[in-house]
């Protein structure tokens, strides 16, 4: 079957592998490829070591980071490719829900609700879901320096809440894949199952399907 789609998202937990699947599809499959810039947020390292101190100054500037990116890829120029991207907008606020307090909410969600309005909307979203035990293996490997005060319980909060998001997920057709036991960095023929998954089969609108592959 042709390319059906003309932006694809990819989401997971911290650690999960999204930007290494969304790296991997752009490069067989021609798209232009779009990151989350975590790394340009001044307050990451801090929020990691205080999140309470840094939580809200950390949500703003990823917010108005992934908004800046939004809009450069609703420009007509942008989608006459075709786009992989490792986030979903609206992930932004999973993080908000956790880790800020009911005042901060409140005006996160006033300026939260103006751009989400206007963001780019995905036509499949692509959920990796794993184990805390794989996702800290996973972050240990990487071995960013920042990443170290990443405790499991907070894994399990965020894994928790990424559950229940895309568990009541509706906004486009989502597959989910249970990335804890398969390896599509290092093993082609898993990266070979997921694409055909994606490109060969039809996706119908609010369809789940769960791939484990052999």
């Amino acid at each position: 079957m042709p390319n059906q789609f003309d932006f694809i998202a990819i989401e997971g937990v911290i650690g999960a592998g999204k930007t290494s699947l969304a790296r991997a599809l752009s490069e067989r499959n021609g798209a232009r490829l779009v990151l989350e810039q975590f790394e340009e947020n001044p307050f990451l390292p801090k929020f990691y070591e205080d999140r309470k101190r840094y939580a809200f100054q950390t949500q703003l500037a990823f917010l108005a980071s992934r908004f800046k990116q939004q809009q450069e890829m609703t420009t007509p120029d942008l989608f006459d490719q075709f786009v992989i991207s490792d986030y979903i907008f609206e992930k932004d606020r999973i993080f908000a829900r956790l880790n800020l307090d009911d005042d901060e909410i409140a005006l996160y969600d006033n300026i939260f609700g103006i751009m989400a309005g206007i963001s780019a909307k995905p036509d499949l979203v692509i959920y990796l879901q794993s184990t805390v035990s794989r996702l800290m293996n996973n972050i240990d490997n990487r071995g960013r320096d920042y990443e170290k005060h990443i405790t499991p319980d907070y894994l399990q909060e965020l894994c928790d809440a990424y559950n229940h998001y895309f568990y009541h997920y509706t906004k486009a057709p989502l597959i989910i894949i249970n990335a804890t036991e398969i390896d599509f960095v290092n093993n082609p023929s898993h990266l070979s199952y997921i694409e055909e998954q994606i490109f060969d089969q039809p996706i119908r609108s609010n369809t789940h399907i769960q791939i484990i592959p052999d």
